[in-house]
């Protein structure tokens, strides 16, 4: 239903007004800074991104636990192209298995009070955006030298990437990673 404004345009009184300043963009949910004379201040009640620092802290956790299981396939294979396609595999099943089932955190991210969210809804990911997700951080390990190189770009990216610090594995799956409070 519309009306007619005195100019001759229709206008919906129900259509969706813009967001006022310092509120949250659509597909922004994060609290990220929006223009106009808030620019910057945190949006309340916004789940907040995770600061680099601790998401890498988490990555170091993670990488703690899968030593173990990595050193043993080094001792048992070498380092043979089985070794790092077999490692891949190993830390993508890890990442899957614990995205999957402890609601999009791993053992990092739970230390860290860290979480894995939709980047349009801010909920939890469907488990096919887990799926990508691990693959695309874990799988490219498999390509000796190369797989390391994109696992070096991957991992830094959150840090050129502006405004929601998405790493390249976090763009593929549409997910961010926030800070729980």
């Amino acid at each position: 239903m519309s009306t007619s404004d005195p100019a001759g345009f229709d206008k919906d009184p129900y259509a969706q007004q813009p967001p006022y300043a310092g509120q949250p963009q659509p597909g922004t949910p994060y609290g990220t800074p929006q223009p106009g004379p808030e620019a910057g201040a945190p949006i309340p009640g916004a789940p907040q991104l995770a600061p680099l620092a601790d998401r890498l802290v988490a990555r170091l956790i993670d990488a703690a636990v899968l030593l173990i299981p990595t050193l043993l396939l080094a001792v048992i294979l070498g380092t043979s192209f089985l070794y790092y396609a077999l490692a891949a595999l190993v830390a993508f099943g890890y990442e899957a298995a614990m995205l999957l089932t402890q609601g999009g955190q791993t053992v990092g991210k739970k230390v860290m009070k860290l979480r894995i969210v939709d980047v349009a809804q801010g909920g939890r990911p469907a488990d096919n955006a887990y799926l990508i997700r691990a693959a695309v951080y874990g799988l490219p390990n498999a390509v000796y030298c190369v797989g390391s190189l994109f696992t070096l770009v991957n991992v830094l990216s959150p840090l050129w990437d502006k405004p929601l610090q998405q790493a390249l594995h976090d763009k593929a799956a549409s997910t961010v990673v926030v800070k729980e409070s």
